[in-house]
């Protein structure tokens, strides 16, 4: 049985979250995409430390999927290199992993 995969990725800004997660939902790579508020970062980049205002999103699919789903969100993304961690999901409610994989199959041809 495949087992669930979370994602956790930041973006600048909801709206390039969200149309970039309806795009994964409607492609059948996750099930859902919870984007969070807004939310300040500071990190290392390029040999310099800087700031910028981000929201986080969570990315809900199975690991099937996982090189599938990095590939679209680094094309679609707007950042040079996207964050991209999985997150440990230990277990799943059967039914919570039903909905996941039945969301993330192809739909049925004919």
């Amino acid at each position: 049985m495949e087992r669930p995969l979370l994602v956790y990725t930041t973006f600048p800004d909801e709206a390039s979250a969200l149309n970039i997660g309806e795009a994964l939902v409607r492609d059948r790579l996750v099930a859902c995409v919870n984007v969070l508020s807004a939310m300040s970062s500071v990190f290392a980049w390029k040999g310099k430390v800087e700031r910028a205002n981000e929201v986080a999103a969570i990315l809900k699919s199975h690991e099937g999927l996982k090189d599938a789903l990095f590939a679209a969100v680094k094309a679609r993304h707007p950042y040079e290199t996207p964050i991209l961690l999985t997150l440990p999901v230990e277990g799943a409610d059967p039914d919570t992993l039903a909905w996941i994989l039945e969301e993330t199959q192809a739909p049925p041809t004919g």
